[in-house]
């Protein structure tokens, strides 16, 4: 069990490659890690490795003569050595040192149950983070999502609302959990996700309206009623603003239909 890993997890870690080579993608589908075997541990178990696919016009190369210092095996039977590994498969609250003893109300995943003030079901113990679940009404743009940088937000929420408990005083719930936002990058282009990004929670009755823009940006948004629901901004946009206010503002954007995501009308300065 560790803690999430945060935005700057590769902070002193050498991430050169061994080798310069252009950067290509190989997806592995229908498959999980079975196993993975370190340099020695390799070694002695007489296995081969594949090589990573780089040109797909030679297929007669069926061993990997590099030597990695880990390796991984899937369950389609094929082993990759590699340099290293990244493996996120999510998270489960770790709760099982809080329990014994204890009567803490749980939620569905697992978590400790939070009201909107971050409190348990215990008197006087409060829970941020992974650790816990949101009971309380969301607003219906926002949805509980362990992150790190959600983490952080419910952390000062708590700290805000422990200290206006000792002081006998009354708090509002905070302004970040009105609207669900995580800004990242993946493989160098800004990732921006906005509310409903993925239409969570909305069933069939909504639409989805898209614009590419190949090997620059993708914008794909969420409608539900002529309102803006949810958006996925990937590549330099500059629209996060200007969605963030028309998500939290639910203007009714009916009378525009697929002219939204037009190129050439500049969202930003007309809903300014």
């Amino acid at each position: 069990m560790g803690s999430a890993l945060g935005p700057d997890w590769h902070e002193g870690l050498n991430l050169k490659g061994t080798k310069e080579f252009s950067h290509k993608i190989h997806i592995e589908t229908m498959c999980e890690v079975k196993k993975i075997y370190l340099q020695e541990e390799f070694r002695i178990s007489k296995k081969k490795s594949l090589p990573f696919p780089r040109d797909h016009s030679n297929q007669s190369v069926t061993t990997d003569k590099e030597i990695w210092p880990v390796y991984v095996e899937l369950t389609n039977e094929k082993i990759y050595g590699c340099d290293f590994i990244v493996s996120a498969t999510g998270v489960t609250p770790n709760t099982e040192p809080f329990l014994c003893g204890n009567s803490f109300d749980l939620g569905e995943d697992g978590g400790l149950k939070v009201d909107a003030h971050m409190h348990t079901s215990l008197s006087d113990i409060y829970a941020a983070g992974d650790i816990c679940t949101a009971s309380w009404r969301p607003s219906p743009v926002w949805q509980q999502m362990r992150l790190w940088t959600q983490a952080r937000q419910m952390g000062w929420y708590a700290a805000k609302c422990m200290a206006a408990a000792s002081l006998g005083e009354s708090t509002d719930m905070d302004f970040s959990f009105e609207l669900f936002a995580h800004v990242t990058k993946f493989f160098n282009y800004k990732v921006v996700l906005l509310g409903k990004y993925n239409a969570q929670g909305l069933g069939s009755d909504h639409e989805l309206m898209l614009r590419c823009t190949k090997g620059q940006e993708y914008i794909k948004v969420v409608m539900q009623n002529g309102r803006m629901m949810g958006a996925v901004l990937i590549g330099e946009t500059d629209l996060e603003e200007t969605f963030e206010n028309l998500i939290l503002n639910q203007t009714d954007l009916s009378s525009y239909g697929e002219d939204l995501l037009d190129p050439n009308i500049d969202l930003e300065d007309y809903f300014d």
